[in-house]
């Protein structure tokens, strides 16, 4: 569930007053998305959505998020747009909470990701890429291979508690990526949170990133990382490189990757699969059944670990230098 924070008509009609948006019709909450509450807003002018930043998100780091948004969608990715209010403002307050009115996005995101999405997907995160050139601010990752040994450390002692033995094992992997961590890699703005429901299809075409609330500066090719471990695995965790190659061929024929990325992606992979599998670790580990945020199995995130250790070389998650177009 996605709604934290209700509202009242009142409320929502007092925030929408500045707005050229027309007249409120309805509204309703909607029970996806796991970091703040979001509403549909339909109103005379069309539909929207208003999402309420909860505590979770940083509110000086929201110029950044919907500035990126702006940008993004000035320099060829199609995504949702902050609505201004008359006076030029995009943040106003809503329930004690920052809020901002989106426009609304047309197309569903895939609940079972075939070869040709992920052809698009890649495609859309190397257009964010080279699109993202230019952008001002700047974000660092707060959720970086130099994190995590802090988020791991909050739940060590309970790991075991999943699986015996477990604590000793994603310790060896921390010291390991810790230890070896590319460096000087191509880098700029990234999506960092590039899973399924966070893209837009209407029929096989792509309609729309969303959600840019973990967006930062990082390399380009963790960003890819994160993709694979998020579009290319089945559900019974084995990795289907058709998957794999159909999303690496659509990223480079945007942006072909140089040789050092392809030759840092499986310690990448195996970095994305190793933040992902922390932060579920944590939650699953600290938050009571019940609670409002929906809590994620860290054992998905462990098998897909424990494949990329297995990994030599780029070619095995379907990557073809030079032959993609």
């Amino acid at each position: 569930m996605a709604v934290y924070t209700d509202i009242t008509e009142t409320e929502l009609r007092d925030f929408l007053e500045p707005y050229d948006i027309g007249e409120l019709l309805s509204y309703k909450g909607i029970a996806e998305g796991v970091e703040n509450s979001n509403f549909l807003v339909h109103t005379s002018a069309g539909s929207y959505i208003l999402t309420l930043y909860e505590k979770r998100v940083d509110r000086n780091d929201l110029p950044f998020f919907l500035g990126l948004m702006e940008h993004l969608a000035q320099n060829g990715l199609t995504c949702p747009l902050p609505v201004h209010r008359r006076d030029g403002i995009v943040l106003g307050t809503l329930a004690g909470r920052p809020a901002a009115v989106i426009s609304f996005l047309e197309g569903m995101w895939p609940r079972k990701p075939t070869p040709m999405h992920c052809r698009e997907v890649g495609k859309a995160a190397a257009v964010l890429h080279v699109s993202g050139r230019g952008f001002q601010r700047n974000r660092a990752n707060a959720l970086s291979v130099g994190a995590w040994r802090a988020l791991w450390d909050q739940s060590a002692s309970r790991a075991d508690e999943v699986e015996a033995g477990l604590g000793a094992e994603i310790q060896t992997d921390l010291d390991h990526l810790e230890g070896n961590w590319p460096q000087g890699l191509p880098s700029g703005v990234i999506h960092a949170d590039l899973f399924p429901d966070n893209v837009f299809f209407l029929g096989e075409e792509l309609s729309g990133v969303i959600d840019f609330y973990f967006a930062c500066n990082d390399l380009f090719a963790y960003d890819i990382a994160i993709c694979l471990n998020a579009w290319c695995f089945e559900r019974d965790g084995a990795f289907n490189v058709t998957k794999g190659m159909a999303l690496l061929d659509g990223y480079q024929s945007v942006r072909p990757l140089s040789g050092a990325e392809a030759d840092a992606l499986p310690l990448l992979a195996h970095g994305a699969a190793l933040r992902f599998f922390l932060t579920r670790l944590y939650d699953w580990l600290t938050v009571p059944d019940g609670a409002m945020v929906v809590k994620k199995d860290p054992r998905e995130y462990l098998r897909y670990l424990r494949f990329h250790r297995k990994i030599g070389s780029a070619g095995e998650y379907g990557l073809r230098m030079g032959e993609a177009g």
